[in-house]
């Protein structure tokens, strides 16, 4: 009768010989086996890629190495995706065993990977397909998800490789872009990289180097030029119009860590030299010195965000960003900055280049702090929240720039500019007979001005947060801006220092410009709102309320009728537009005429009329002055109208 021990031995003898039995035939049969997992591959892209997969020669090397030539990837009907000449790697069986494809090394030799886009579609469609949705209605955890592709991503990248000519190319209808790595080494955890990147304009080689640590999850890779000169971003320019470039990039990867049910990345990123250009941005090159975000990235169960402690700085500017995308009961977005005590100085230096000009020469004296916070809830909208919060400490402008704010309290030469061409130059001031002080503006018109364009003119400080948040709802909704949010404060900064411009650039500096004209009192309101009666657009080469009273009515503004003075507010919007108003006969048309009696209403309901105000209002609005002569075109079925003209709500 055996033993216990004599058992055990003999279990363990057993075991042993199967495990032998098992790696002889693994390795007798591993050449059939390899043949057969190629032959799945294959049948399962042309079954559910429609493509054809081959591979010339495989066979392994040693125990877990494998050796291919000639790699190919043809969707039908489209150009190659890829062709590898020859690759050469390595697995880590103990991982395989537990269903985890790790590479260990890895070798490539010539090839090439392309995407194209033509007449005929793009040669990576089929790989698009959206995944299997039978568990569409199953709740996604972000952090388990984030953390499984980021672990099988990594498992891929060997940590010892070597890759010689091996070239990415992007063929978007035309515009080609292709780079080539002469030689791409990752050894000892040491990353060295050599590119070329070549297009239509220009060749550039590039260098990346660093440290990268895969199965530890870390990493610190620098990209920058191996001549002189910046980096360009190749493929923008001609996609989308955007030129860009930089002198270094740093990207580092500190941690990488699934604890409590949560995912946490841990971080920074660096850039030199940052160079952008694009006409919605700026009319300039806008160039941001030195840039770094130390992030923190944490998702959940059922939120991404990216945590409050990261910060942002550029140059000497610094700032805590949180954002967020929560899902737990209903989908909400969440936006906080927190820009902690600086001096204003510091601020103005610091802004980039190409993107402030008019700030320029500007300087400052004490500190302030701020902060904005966004919420939007997709399905409950209407709460919206937008606050924000700037903090001043004995802040105050000592030396303008270029944008002068204290040319407001004099006489000055006011130039418009319409798709970059300036028109005549109105004086604003006494020499010109045009002008009209506020107390010789009819009160009917100002209280109808105020009314329709900014109601809490004189109470506000340059912005109406319900305002930005009512314009930031329906350009939510209409999914493009088709609202804005402006004071008067901020027509009058657009039009008497700023262009037309509808860039980034110049409504930043509208803003900040505002923010310094209402906050240091440099322009009583009553100042402010003289100007703008006699700078703004009332009709085609009419500039000012004095030109426009004698255009239109033959009168002075204090002659205005309330009839008159509805009318001239309701054409503010588009006032070189403002004969669709009316009929053939010189009539006015009846939505013409409801926006004016909505105004008026609205006027009432406030108490800003009185009824014995809105005496004789039943007579028919004509136009005596030369404005009368442009009503005179007979407009046919056949003509299309002007897109301009529709019909439109009065909206307030």
């Amino acid at each position: 009768m055996r033993t216990r021990k004599q058992k055990i031995i003999l279990a363990s003898k057993i075991t042993i010989a199967t495990l032998l039995i098992m790696v002889v035939a693994l390795f007798v049969f591993r050449n059939a086996l390899l043949q057969q997992a190629i032959a799945k591959v294959s049948n399962k892209m042309e079954q559910d890629y429609n493509s054809n997969f081959s591979i010339k020669k495989a066979s392994f090397i040693g125990l877990s190495g494998l050796s291919f030539s000639d790699i190919i990837l043809v969707p039908k009907n489209a150009d190659t995706l890829f062709h590898i000449h020859k690759l050469k790697t390595s697995v880590n069986l103990w991982r395989l065993l537990v269903g985890d494809v790790q590479l260990g090394t890895l070798e490539i030799e010539n090839g090439y990977v392309q995407l194209v886009k033509n007449k005929q579609g793009r040669n990576f469609d089929a790989f698009l397909k959206k995944g299997d949705t039978t568990h569409s209605n199953e709740k996604r955890n972000y952090a388990k998800l984030g953390y499984r592709i980021i672990s099988r991503l990594l498992n891929l990248v060997p940590t010892d490789m070597k890759v010689e000519n091996l070239s990415f190319r992007v063929d978007d209808n035309g515009k080609k872009t292709t780079i080539i790595f002469q030689k791409l080494r990752l050894a000892n955890k040491q990353l060295e990289t050599s590119a070329t990147i070549i297009n239509k304009a220009y060749t550039q080689r590039i260098r990346i180097e660093g440290f990268a640590d895969p199965r530890n999850k870390k990493a610190d890779i620098r990209l920058f030029n191996i001549d002189t000169g910046a980096v360009k971003v190749t493929y923008l320019d001609e996609r989308y119009n955007l030129k860009s470039s930089f002198d270094s990039i740093r990207l580092n990867i500190q941690n990488i860590d699934k604890s409590g049910g949560e995912l946490h990345i841990d971080g920074f990123a660096s850039i030199a030299n940052l160079m952008i250009n694009h006409p919605k941005i700026a009319s300039k090159d806008v160039v941001i010195k030195n840039a770094k975000f130390d992030y923190r990235f944490l998702l959940g169960s059922d939120f991404i965000s990216i945590d409050s402690n990261s910060t942002v700085q550029f140059n000497k500017i610094k700032f805590h960003p949180y954002l967020a995308y929560e899902t737990e009961e209903d989908t909400i977005y969440k936006l906080k900055v927190a820009i902690p005590k600086m001096k204003a100085q510091d601020f103005i230096v610091s802004l980039p280049d190409g993107l402030f000009t008019h700030f320029q020469g500007m300087e400052a004296q004490g500190n302030f702090e701020y902060k904005l916070d966004f919420m939007f809830n997709k399905n409950k909208p209407n709460k919206l929240i937008f606050d924000s919060k700037l903090k001043k400490e004995n802040l105050k402008i000592t030396k303008y720039g270029e944008a002068n704010l204290n040319k407001l309290n004099g006489e000055f030469v006011y130039r418009a500019i319409i798709q970059n061409v300036q028109q005549r130059p109105v004086l604003v001031g006494s020499s010109n007979p045009n002008y009209t002080p506020l107390d010789q503006i009819s009160p009917y018109l100002q209280k109808c001005v105020l009314t329709s364009e900014d109601p809490s003119f004189f109470s506000h400080r340059g912005f109406i947060n319900e305002a930005f948040k009512q314009s930031i709802l329906k350009n939510i909704r209409t999914k493009k801006f088709s609202r804005g949010a402006s004071t008067i404060s901020m027509q009058l900064i657009k039009n008497v220092f700023l262009t037309r411009e509808k860039t980034a650039s110049r409504k930043l500096e509208e803003i900040l410009l505002v923010y310094i004209l209402e906050n240091n009192r440099i322009a009583s309101k009553e100042r402010m709102l003289e100007v703008y009666f006699n700078i703004i657009e009332w009709g085609p080469n009419v500039y000012g309320i004095g030109e426009a009273a004698q255009f239109y009515f033959q009168k002075t503004p204090a002659d205005l009728t309330l009839q008159e003075c509805l009318f001239l507010a309701t054409i503010i919007p588009k006032p070189k537009k403002f004969m669709w108003q009316f009929d053939n006969e010189g009539n006015l048309k009846s939505y013409a005429k409801q926006q004016q009696k909505f105004l008026g209403n609205l006027m009432l309901r406030r108490g800003i009329l009185v009824p014995d105000d809105t005496t004789g209002q039943s007579i028919p609005l004509q136009l005596t002055g030369n404005a009368h002569s442009l009503l005179n075109i007979k407009v046919k079925d056949t003509v299309p109208v002007d897109s301009l003209a529709v019909e439109e709500p009065f909206e307030f």
